[in-house]
């Protein structure tokens, strides 16, 4: 049966900011099963069993997501197109079972056969079936230096986001809107894609809705910009932007889209008279830069 969540309670709110969006991919365009087409490869660059697997199964929006099992062959890469210079975004969905781990690591080149691999960091959840809950980033120029833990929900889907500063070599990385790690991204300053690993025989998860965005241009969501209230809201939201509102989605606890308008005006209002009180995530787009924001009703 598909299961689709939302994270509602949990993520409070969250800033996705961009100026070109170069990948936005919600898996609902493939046929089930491995995935080896767009940006979507492997480790050996070949069509196979190490391709990622479109499921049915679990679903953060639509009805389909990424799977990554534990058979210790699956080796699915992101391909991100061999970035060497400016600031980028990227962001994806994650759900790991509980009791399970998940891993991904971060490519300096596209290509890995012909490079053999050159790592920057690694991103561990529940290292060595010790510590369920717990994610560990570590530094692959010395994979005994882990650089931050942290903590991430079992069995909810969550989004993991990362900031990458190429000409810093830097990134930052959160976890529905909390950061987990600010610091040396170990790159040097290449950016090739994202290696979707089965780590080992307990590993289990699945990935959806894949956002990357060069980030230049970021539009403003300060808060001395952009402001959502009444909340709780009782019949009528009002938004207040300096810049003409393109797209508002009401989302609720179970992920299904509610209510969705194209404003096109500067500090729209919303009815949300007709929707059952309960809590609701409303998603305000300008651009290619978008936040959402958790309100009451």
């Amino acid at each position: 049966m598909k299961k689709i969540y939302l994270l509602a309670f949990a993520l409070g709110a969250f800033t996705f900011s961009a100026n070109a969006q170069l990948i936005d991919d919600d898996m609902e365009g493939y046929t089930p099963g491995p995935v080896h087409e767009d940006h979507w490869s492997s480790w050996s660059g070949a069509a196979g069993p190490e391709d990622m697997v479109i499921t049915t199964d679990q679903a953060f929006s639509g009805g389909q997501s990424g799977y990554i099992g534990d058979d210790g062959v699956q080796d699915a890469m992101l391909l991100l197109g061999n970035q060497t210079s400016g600031t980028y975004t990227l962001d994806w969905y994650m759900y790991i079972p509980g009791g399970k781990t998940g891993y991904y690591n971060v490519q300096e080149d596209e290509d890995t056969g012909a490079t053999g691999g050159i790592w920057a960091i690694n991103v561990h959840f529940n290292l060595d079936n010790l510590t369920p809950g717990t994610g560990y980033v570590v530094d692959d120029a010395n994979p005994a230096n882990i650089v931050s833990t942290f903590s991430y929900p079992e069995n909810f889907w969550f989004q993991i986001s990362h900031v990458i500063n190429l000409d810093t070599d830097t990134v930052v990385m959160s976890i529905d809107g909390t950061e987990i790690y600010n610091g040396p991204f170990y790159s040097g300053g290449n950016l090739g894609g994202i290696d979707f690993f089965s780590i080992d025989a307990n590993n289990q998860y699945y990935i959806d809705d894949v956002v990357f965005s060069s980030a230049a241009g970021v539009e403003d969501f300060s808060a001395d910009s952009f402001r959502v209230y009444p909340n709780p809201v009782k019949d009528v939201l009002n938004i207040s932007t300096k810049t003409a509102v393109d797209n508002i989605e009401v989302y609720d606890v179970l992920g299904k889209r509610v209510l969705s308008v194209q404003p096109d005006v500067i500090s729209p209002k919303i009815n949300m008279s007709g929707l059952a009180s309960g809590a609701y995530m409303v998603k305000v787009t300008i651009g290619n830069a978008s936040k959402t924001v958790k309100i009451i009703k």
